[in-house]
Parts: C-alpha cells; structure tokens; sequence
C-alpha cells in the first residue's frame, strides 16, 4: 500500500506540475504574432501558412520574405531553406484538421505540446536519479518562471526539438536500466535514435546533447561501449538526414540566411563585432541572461549549489557539459538573441532542483530546517517577480502594427506583392497577409518591372519623396503611414 501511495503522489505531482504549465502558457496564446522576436516567428509561420494554403511540400518551404536579404541573393520564390520544416508541417496539419483558429494559435499549441513533454521527462529522469523533491523543484521552475514559460509558447522550432531530444534521451536512459530483454534494447536504442534524428533535423543546436547520449551508452556498457556497433550507427544515423538536408539545400542558395556570424559575432548599430571570449560575452550570457533574465538574481544561487554539491553521479554534470558546450561554440548568436537561451533551460531546471534539494538535505546547526524552508520559498518568489518584471514586456503587441496590418489587407489585393519599409523586419508582411520586400532600397523601378504594386511607410523623408519625385499616388494617409500604388 505504501508503493502505491507513493506512485499515486509522484503521479499527482506531475499533474499538477503539467497543469501550471499549460496554464502559464495560454497566456495571450491568442494575441497577434508580433511579440518579442515577431520578425522570427513570423518566418516559421509563414512557412507553416503556406503549407496548409498550397500543400505541405517540405522539400521546397516558403515564407513571405522575397527580397533574399539574409542570403544576399534575390529570392523570388520565397524559399526559406533552414531547418527541416517539421515544426511547420505540424502546425499546417494542425490546421487543416481543425480550422477554427488562427494558425499562429496552433503553432503556440503545438511548442507547448512539446514543452510539457520535455518537462515530463525532466521530471522522470530527476525523480528516478534523485529523488522526489528535486524532480518537483525542477519541474516546477520548468512549469512557471517567465523566461522559462515565454519561450516554451513562441512560434520557433526550439522547444519542439527540445522535447524530442528528450524522448530520445528517456528511451536510451530505458535502455540502460538492467534486467532488461534484447526486444527491449532494440527497441529502445531505435525509438531514441528516430527521435534524436528528428530533433537534431527540426532545429540542429540539440546535437550538444549528444553528449548526454554518449554518457548513457558509457553507463550501459562501460568502457566496452567503444567496441559496440550500436554505439557508432547510433549517432552515424542520426547525423545522416541533416546532413543530406544540408546538401540539398545548397541547390537553393536564396534561401539559406547566412549564418557564420553566429559563432562569433553580434550585429550592432556600428556594423558586425566580434564577441568570441570578450567581457562582453561572459557578461551578456551569464549576468544579463542567466543571472538576471532566467534566474531572476537569486535563483542562481541554488543554480551554483547544484553544479557545486558533491555526488557520485555524472549523469546530470553532463548536462551541464553540454550546455556549456553550446553556449561558447555559439556565442555570437546567444549574445544576440534571447530565444537562443531555450536550448539550455533544461540543464538550468535541473541544477536547480538539485541545488534546492542539496540546501535542504543539510544538517542545520545555524537556522532551523522550518526556516531554511521559508528562505527557499522567499527566494523563489523574489527571483519569479525580477525576473516577471523582465520578460512581461516580450509579450507586448504595437497594436498600431496590428491595425497598419488590417489596412492593408482591406486596401490591397490578397495576391499583390508588397514593399514595406521596416529594416527586414517580417512582421508585417505576415500580419497583412502579404509577400514581398521589407526593406525599401531604393529600387522602385526594379520592383515595379517585378509586378510590386505597393509601397507602404511611415517615414517621412519618403513619403515626401515617393510623393514629389516619384509622384506615384497615395492610395491610404493617415498620421502614421501612407501606402503608395507603383
């Protein structure tokens, strides 16, 4: 009877850890796709759009981007060739099923799918490694701080690849269990691998936890896994999609962003800089992120108090090995972009779990245990508030976007090609509906022998120059912006 009480009560705690997890991610699940990172969501949405508008072709993704100004090379066709577009071709078969919602909604739906299965895994591996209180703690930061939450609700393939790679990882920890039958380690060892091969296709940065599968296979068989062949066609196969992904994208140089600058460089108002081990970095990354972003300030305490306990064990270490892995081979672009920072919340909410339950298994001689229990809980609602106080703004929508948006898809028709004047940012053109340019460079006639038809700003020294020089006419003025027929 005690066995099942205890089943039932680590059962009951998933529930309703997964509970507060989808709760704090319906938030705005609904709002127009122009939060934080919108110029990026809309990209990954717009590829989804047109798969359930034109068919799911995931050879040849499009989104709504014609002007090729992360290639450098003209992209009439609109390839947006980057990750295999798994994520997307969900969210349109999603749609397609049940079209009662938007799609951005669905592809909201389908990250937080993905998010509550990394999350249930997260708790598995802690509760059978250590326990049912780290399990908890980690779970729960996982559930419902705000970094943590936001960036399991966005519309961009990380957190699906995260909750791949981590039943690839279930499966092979499964497999390293004893006392189990040869069916099993097949088995096992071949449903991680067919999700490790679509993790690393969806969004490959998840590759860094190829160490933590490395580890399983050493903990199964020990040294003698250098002698295993399943050890090598484990991770032969798993590369071997990607790259034929990779080699077939080069027939579309158009579509391919270009993306050195990620490992060692930032863009910033003076051009492109080199960030690679500067102050800058460390700074960035590990005090206005981790410490103050993520944890919120305090909750890096228990962070360091995981990573620093003494314990036999290497399993989670390895997660941080991997962690810090991607951190510094990818510098340039986790200085730049948040978002980039959801690969490695998983090793954070496990460091603090195990930090947490490291404090509390302690023997106190300074304060009593009642109230090291109280410190902990006062530590963990400051560092939720700091760090609510930071990421409520990602949410905030301009709604004069969302209204330019609504003009434009009331004035122009749905298959005209538009010229928006917004420094690349994508988040228009998706909002309205619309393919074309986001960038005004001075090549109207061009365009115009491209069939664009329409010009749509807000700034001023254009609008008096379209209108004087150009003396093409306005077909919509108001105090924020002016569309102009070419």
């Amino acid at each position: 009877m005690k066995i099942k009480k205890i089943f039932r009560l680590e059962v009951y705690l998933l529930l309703i850890i997964l509970a507060l997890a989808l709760a704090t991610r319906l938030y705005k699940v609904d709002s127009p796709l122009a939060d934080l990172h919108s110029w990026r969501q809309a990209d990954t949405a717009a590829v989804a759009r047109n798969f359930a508008r034109d068919g799911i072709d995931l050879l040849h993704p499009r989104y709504d981007d014609l002007s090729g100004r992360e290639a450098g090379i003209e992209n009439p066709e609109g390839y947006r060739m980057v990750e295999f577009p798994i994520y997307n071709a969900i969210t349109a078969l999603l749609y397609k099923s049940l079209p009662v919602f938007p799609i951005e909604i669905y592809a909201r739906l389908t990250s937080i799918f993905f998010s509550l299965l990394t999350i249930a895994v997260l708790y598995y591996l802690l509760l059978r490694e250590e326990g049912l209180l780290t399990a908890a703690v980690g779970g729960f930061v996982y559930a419902v701080f705000p970094f943590f939450v936001f960036f399991s609700r966005v519309v961009l393939p990380e957190t699906t690849a995260l909750g791949l790679t981590f039943v690839s990882i279930y499966f092979l920890y499964l497999y390293t269990q004893k006392n189990i039958s040869p069916a099993k380690t097949i088995i096992y060892i071949i449903v991680s691998l067919l999700f490790f091969v679509a993790a690393i296709l969806v969004k490959p940065t998840v590759v860094f936890y190829a160490v933590v599968l490395i580890y399983l296979f050493i903990k199964r068989s020990g040294l003698g896994f250098l002698k295993s062949a399943s050890f090598y066609l484990y991770f032969i196969l798993s590369v071997i999609p990607f790259i034929l992904w990779r080699l077939y994208i080069k027939n579309f140089p158009a579509g391919i962003p270009v993306s050195d600058w990620l490992f060692t460089s930032v863009n910033t108002y003076e051009g492109l800089r080199t960030i690679f081990l500067r102050p800058a970095f460390f700074r960035w990354i590990f005090y206005e992120r981790l410490n103050n972003l993520i944890l919120g300030g305090y909750l890096s305490i228990f962070f360091l108090m995981g990573i620093l306990r003494k314990n036999g064990k290497f399993f989670f270490p390895v997660f941080l090995i991997s962690m810090l892995s991607y951190l510094f081979i990818f510098e340039g672009g986790n200085v730049q972009h948040e978002y980039y920072q959801t690969i490695i919340l998983p090793s954070i909410a496990i460091f603090i779990g195990l930090g947490v339950n490291f404090l509390l298994s302690l023997k106190h001689k300074l304060i009593s245990f009642p109230l090291t229990v109280v410190t902990v809980a006062l530590i963990f609602i400051s560092s939720f508030f700091f760090s609510y106080y930071q990421v409520r703004s990602f949410y905030s929508v301009p709604q004069d976007l969302v209204t330019i948006a609504k003009i434009i898809k009331t004035i122009t028709e749905p298959d005209a090609k538009i010229i928006t004047d917004r420094t690349g940012d994508t988040t228009l053109l998706y909002l309205a509906d619309r393919k074309g340019w986001p960038a005004y460079a001075g090549n109207l006639d061009y365009l115009k022998q491209q069939n664009y038809r329409y010009v749509v700003t807000a700034n001023q020294d254009l609008i008096k120059d379209l209108k004087t020089n150009w003396r093409y006419s306005v077909i919509f003025q108001n105090d924020q912006f002016t569309i102009f027929k070419i």
